[in-house]
């Protein structure tokens, strides 16, 4: 229970954090590719043959971060767990809006491009998800949006990440 309430508690405030900066920076392209030199916990194409597929996404939310801070968005939460089950990523974007990521990581197209595993079924869950989260926000009113970031690992420490803003809705 005091488990739950500090990790309630740090949630706040970062989200009081986020309320309270300024500066939004000027956004950029939503795709591209990613060399490792550009970031450096890029896996390399050695380390990404021998990843689980855990770690695979571990690394994919580590860059999704990165990537969205870098156009201005605050972080909120990663892995923020509730009931309905488990959003990789809540963050503000430059405009105060609440925005709940879904990201996809692979490292070949064997199994389609990683966004088409956002199935309808997960579309539902990250709605419930979301209504828990907001359910424990105190923050002022915000929209809500949900976000898709697709990683695909290209080899030679280069990934294609692809950022789907406003992906689906309740009214799909």
């Amino acid at each position: 229970m005091e488990r739950e309430e500090n990790r309630r508690a740090a949630t706040k405030e970062r989200i009081a954090r986020q309320d309270t900066a300024g500066g939004a920076t000027p956004q950029e392209p939503a795709c591209g590719v990613v060399d490792a030199n550009e970031e450096a916990d890029r896996p390399r194409e050695d380390e990404t043959a021998s990843m689980t597929p855990h770690e695979l996404g571990v690394r994919g939310e580590e860059a999704a971060c990165a990537f969205l801070e870098r156009r201005g968005y605050g972080i909120l939460e990663r892995n923020w767990t509730c009931p309905a089950g488990e959003a990789d990523i809540v963050a503000k974007d430059e405009d105060g809006t609440m925005v709940f990521v879904e990201v996809k990581t692979r490292s070949s197209l064997e199994a389609g491009f990683p966004s088409e595993a956002v199935t309808p079924h997960k579309r539902a869950r990250y709605e419930r998800i979301a209504g828990y989260f907001l359910s424990e926000y105190e923050g002022a009113e915000c929209r809500v949006r949900f976000d898709v970031i697709s990683i695909l690992v290209l080899g030679n420490s280069r990934a294609l990440i692809r950022h789907y803003v406003n992906a689906f809705s309740s009214g799909r």
